[in-house]
């Protein structure tokens, strides 16, 4: 049946409550649900956090014995299987709601489609499809993991207006505002881990942790509870012990190629470091695409933050990974001898450039912040 205005009205608001779990719900999906009876909303709810009731047990709660006879609208199916919380849609069954509108089909192609089944099964008129953008745009990161196997990757950099980075010393703090700052650590709190190379963390000894003080947000002392994975990428275990990342709150690991001296490696773990060992490519680097499939099966990574420097940054834009950038640009100049954003190499003529496509410009403060994604044959 086509869907009414009224029904866009009910899953918008969905969508909304959905985006409370924005950077709390990891690595589960982010989840609204509103009940509606006689063209009211009569319970609402949405997933907070991994391991507490979904969106429509606490709208069904919400609800209470008015979700009889009702309409549910949520922006993901309702699972159907039993994990640390019961299957939502056994629920929505035995609450007796008559209908059931869901945004997207769950991406996982284990359990995709059966809760609609489930629903079905018991009579009730299930309809799929509404707003359905707009509910993936909410978990790109999930929905590259459930369908592909590998973490939904954001490029973030930030450069001058001629597009440089960092003097040429290496010194880069800071190139753009308070307010672009802010917004990068509202980028590290929504994502699973945050991704950078060992010659970053030398150069600039980046804790890459969440700051309550600099998110801005009302909850920000509860978002910071849960800090992004730090992943750094250093093949010969240059780490240095002392470095800041290692004594910040939460996890960092350490990938690299090969077993390394187990002195090295033991001083590590003892800093605070969990090293790892991965497929190098050619050349000896670490393989990008192993790494990501790694990341999602290892570490259920779900949107995977790359906060780097421009060889690495470079090479998973070659290795075609990256599927959005957020580039930060300040109004200033750094010069010609100051480094590049990208390190791109064999980029001889035009036929080689790299195209982008450009989803939003828009100021940050007295930064313009470009987002796009690379445009793939």
């Amino acid at each position: 049946m086509p869907f009414t205005p009224d029904d866009h009205h009910y899953m918008a608001r969905a969508l909304h409550l959905a985006e409370r779990g924005l950077y709390t719900t990891d690595p589960n999906p982010r989840v609204g649900c509103v009940i509606v009876r006689d063209d009211q909303i009569v319970g609402e709810g949405f997933h907070l956090r991994a391991g507490e009731p979904h969106a429509e047990i606490h709208a069904l709660a919400d609800a209470g014995d008015n979700a009889r006879g009702a309409t549910a609208y949520v922006t993901l199916e309702p699972c159907s299987h039993t994990g640390r919380t019961g299957p939502c849609a056994l629920a929505l069954v035995k609450a007796g709601v008559a209908r059931v509108v869901v945004a997207i089909v769950d991406p996982n192609p284990q359990v995709s489609g059966r809760g609609i089944r489930l629903l079905k099964d018991a009579a009730i008129q299930v309809d799929v499809g509404l707003l359905e953008e707009d509910a993936r745009q909410l978990n790109p990161g999930f929905i590259a993991r459930m369908a592909h196997r590998r973490p939904f990757v954001r490029l973030k950099m930030a450069m001058s207006l001629d597009g440089r980075t960092a003097m040429g010393s290496g010194e880069s703090q800071w190139i753009t505002g308070p307010e672009a700052r802010c917004h990068v650590q509202r980028l590290r709190a929504r994502a699973s881990a945050v991704l950078t190379g060992v010659e970053s963390i030398i150069m600039d000894d980046s804790r890459l942790t969440l700051r309550a003080e600099q998110l801005q947000l009302p909850d920000a002392e509860t978002i910071v509870q849960r800090q992004p994975l730090r992943v750094v990428l250093d093949t010969r275990l240059r780490m240095p012990l002392a470095a800041a990342c290692l004594a910040a709150p939460g996890r960092t690991l350490i990938l690299t190629t090969a077993a390394h001296s187990p002195d090295k490696r033991d001083k590590l773990e003892q800093a605070g470091a969990e090293v790892r060992v991965l497929p190098a490519a050619e050349g000896g680097r670490i393989d990008l695409r192993a790494l990501l499939t790694w990341l999602a099966e290892n570490e259920q990574v779900n949107e995977l933050l790359v906060e780097t420097g421009a060889t690495l940054a470079g090479a998973m834009l070659a290795a075609e990974v990256v599927d959005e950038m957020q580039l930060f640009v300040a109004p200033t100049l750094l010069g010609g001898d100051a480094r590049p954003l990208f390190a791109l190499p064999g980029l001889s003529k035009m036929a080689d450039q790299r195209r982008l496509t450009i989803h939003d410009i828009r100021a940050v403060g007295h930064d313009w912040r470009i987002i796009a994604a690379p445009v793939r044959d």
